[in-house]
């Protein structure tokens, strides 16, 4: 009977000794990982508010490369990642005799603002409201720009038009049909669903992978009181530009996870 006793409290020790720490263990472990990969994903987007309003250097900013002119018609950056997708994307255009030329990544407040009040001068004639809805036809605000982020770029011709030629419609085509599997997303497409903001930009696409969280922190942390420093920044208000132009995407877009 001592003999059972005994056995079964070695027993009862080895369970209680196996159950216990392995469960704080587990919780330790969650924990460590939890924190590790918020950690990575935090430095890894790098997410603020300077970035997402454009009030940041990207060309010292460890998060952003230089593109190879290899690939692109200026000097120009675009986040690390971003760049990785799109060479990936570009070898498999390369492959279908299709070639991607990137005329536009990321752009910063202070070059936002400059193209910005250069139009804001071109149409002075227009009353103060007709002019900046003039210019958000194909310009975003500083500060609202999804070109700050460094997801987003402008791809081979700056026109509509261009994508209406027999060698633009095979790169708007190829883009279409493949461009998703990279990430890529057109976000300014035709109004006939019910899309707001900017016309019809067959030549933008963003990286949905970063550019969806980027977005996401926008929505939280962005407000109209935020937009200004530049030549008509009082309209923002008036055409609500976070709603009708920040978010003023493609459904498809908006639905990406």
């Amino acid at each position: 009977m001592k003999l059972l006793l005994a056995t079964f409290f070695m027993l009862c020790l080895v369970v209680s000794c196996n159950t216990k720490p392995n469960k704080v263990v587990v919780a330790e472990v969650a924990t460590s990982s939890n924190d590790s990969l918020q950690t990575k994903e935090k430095s890894k987007l790098n997410i603020n508010k300077s970035l997402v309003l454009g009030k940041f250097n990207y060309k010292t900013d460890s998060t952003f490369i230089k593109v190879s002119t290899d690939h692109s018609a200026k000097t120009l950056y675009l986040n690390k990642d971003v760049y990785a997708a799109f060479l990936d994307m570009y070898k498999a255009a390369k492959k279908d005799q299709i070639d991607l030329v990137i005329l536009s990544g990321t752009r910063n407040f202070k070059e936002q603002k400059a193209i910005w009040e250069r139009k804001w001068k071109k149409y002075n004639n227009l009353k103060p409201l007709d002019r900046a809805q003039k210019i958000l036809e194909y310009s975003s605000m500083p500060s609202t720009s999804r070109h700050h982020w460094g997801t987003d770029l402008d791809l081979n011709n700056l026109t509509n038009s261009y994508f209406s030629t027999a060698k633009g419609k095979a790169i708007y085509r190829w883009l279409n049909e493949n461009a998703n599997d990279y990430g890529f997303y057109q976000v300014y497409t035709t109004k006939d669903n019910g899309r707001t903001g900017y016309n019809l930009e067959k030549w933008h696409w963003s990286y949905l992978p970063l550019a969806s969280k980027y977005l996401e922190f926008y929505n939280s942390n962005i407000t109209l009181d935020d937009i200004i420093d530049f030549d008509g920044a009082e309209l923002a208000k008036d055409l609500n530009v976070i709603e009708n132009y920040v978010n003023g995407i493609s459904k498809k877009a908006t639905a990406y996870k």
